[in-house]
């Protein structure tokens, strides 16, 4: 006997709903993808990740780590070769469809190195320094397995061009759609832990800025570390100046508590959000019905007025299509965000400081595909981005008269709102359960 949808738990449905958008919208890539090939393939490019991770050894050399908790923190050094430009599309993972892999076509491990001395993570920093002095740390979020984290951020760091030094926190996630309550856990798990690797940061002399870049899940993980950094040390180092939460995971009330627990002496907070996002829409549904900060309707006053009063910078991506089928992963795989990532966000500048409004830069890049139809997908792109950047505001308002007042009239409708060579490098071990490092 079945029951009717409407009596099935409420917990259960939302699981099963996002299990099954999940598996209709695509199929798992092979196990095993961290095992090194042998060499690159011309033209391609060789990212370099240094990974910190609370997640438990694996036994699988492909694998390397799995979903469950490890003890310390364990620091590794990934080479990940990714194809030249010609063959993929900017912003998207190729993962190999069998392996070994094709690494002219394909992701490719070229090698994975565990450091297990302090010496280790400071030579590495030493080859790999941004000249900018600024380290790029990011923190991914729920259902991701280690391998799928490292190729998402080699992708990122890729595709945004960043010159930022690229360091990855990895939480113990199980990598299962049924796994929410776990990976949860995981993240609270893992808090003392992230704060240790971002006070070692903070400590070396020659990062001169930290940029977070955290998503779903991860940023609550990120957001938790920072409060509580803030409260033992009354602020956040200043080195930590930048923090973007995309598709951010978090209570909206929580958020709320949490940025007034940080005080003053807190990095300034940039959040993409889409109100068609239906990840977050399973998850406010199994979280109490409380929005999640990744899905607010920036014109909605009870938001706005709080994030500008708080000084956060909201950028709404609903206009944007593509990417997956949840809508959670634009911030990576649209080409437009990514480059915005690169050239704006992690390096700390704000959407309003350029001469050239953020989002008429984004609609000349879509026009630029064609004309009439490239226009208005401008447009739609430009709509969400003015409606908290003063400067795109004018540009925006002229697009839309040069290409017809129809579709202008109904974007318009939309009120306007503003919304380190280091003997102090991180420390390669520590312990989670206690909290420290050695």
């Amino acid at each position: 006997m079945f029951l009717p949808v409407s009596k099935i738990p409420l917990g259960a449905r939302a699981g099963a709903m996002l299990a099954a958008l999940v598996l209709a919208g695509c199929a798992s890539p092979p196990e095993g993808v961290l095992s090194p090939v042998a060499q690159t393939a011309p033209d391609a490019t060789e990212i370099s990740i240094l990974v910190a991770t609370t997640r438990a050894p694996s036994d699988n050399p492909g694998l390397l780590y799995s979903g469950e908790r490890g003890n310390e923190i364990d620091f590794n050094e990934l080479v990940v070769s990714i194809p030249p430009d010609s063959k993929r599309k900017i912003g998207e993972v190729q993962w190999p469809r069998k392996l070994p892999p094709d690494p002219s076509r394909e992701f490719a491990t070229l090698s994975a190195k565990q450091f297990v001395t302090p010496e280790e993570v400071a030579k590495w920093y030493e080859r790999n320094k941004a000249p900018s002095g600024r380290l790029l740390i990011f923190v991914h979020g729920f259902n991701t397995r280690y391998e799928s984290a490292v190729y998402r951020f080699a992708q990122i760091a890729h595709d945004s061009k960043t010159d930022a030094t690229p360091v990855m926190f990895t939480w113990p996630s199980r990598g299962s759609v049924f796994d929410y309550g776990y990976d949860k856990e995981s993240t609270n798990y893992s808090r003392s832990a992230l704060e240790a690797l971002l006070t070692a940061a903070s400590s070396v002399p020659e990062i001169k800025e930290v940029t977070i870049l955290a998503h779903s899940m991860g940023t609550w993980l990120t957001v938790e570390s920072l409060r509580q950094m803030a409260i033992r040390n009354d602020g956040v180092p200043s080195k930590i100046s930048n923090v973007i939460l995309a598709s951010p995971d978090l209570d909206v009330d929580v958020f709320r508590q949490q940025i007034a627990d940080m005080g003053p002496k807190r990095p300034k907070f940039t959040v993409f959000v889409s109100r068609d996002d239906r990840a977050l829409t399973l998850s406010r549904r199994i979280s109490g019905n409380v929005d999640r900060l990744g899905q607010i309707d920036i014109n909605n006053p009870a938001y706005r007025d709080g994030l500008e009063q708080a000084g956060i910078t909201v950028l709404d991506l609903s206009a944007l299509q593509g990417g997956d089928r949840l809508n959670h992963t634009k911030f990576a795989q649209s080409p437009d965000v990514v480059k915005l990532l690169g050239q704006r966000l992690i390096d700390g500048q704000t959407v309003t400081d350029q001469d050239l409004g953020l989002g008429a830069e984004l609609g000349a890049t879509a026009m630029s595909v064609s004309n009439t139809v490239g226009s208005a997908a401008g447009m739609a792109i430009s709509a969400p981005i003015a409606i908290i950047d003063p400067k795109a505001r004018d540009t925006f308002d002229a697009q839309s008269r040069r290409f017809g007042t129809g579709l202008g009239d109904t974007i318009l409708g939309v009120t306007p709102r503003r919304i380190g060579k280091t003997v102090n490098a991180p420390r390669p071990r520590c312990d989670v359960a206690q909290g420290t490092c050695r």
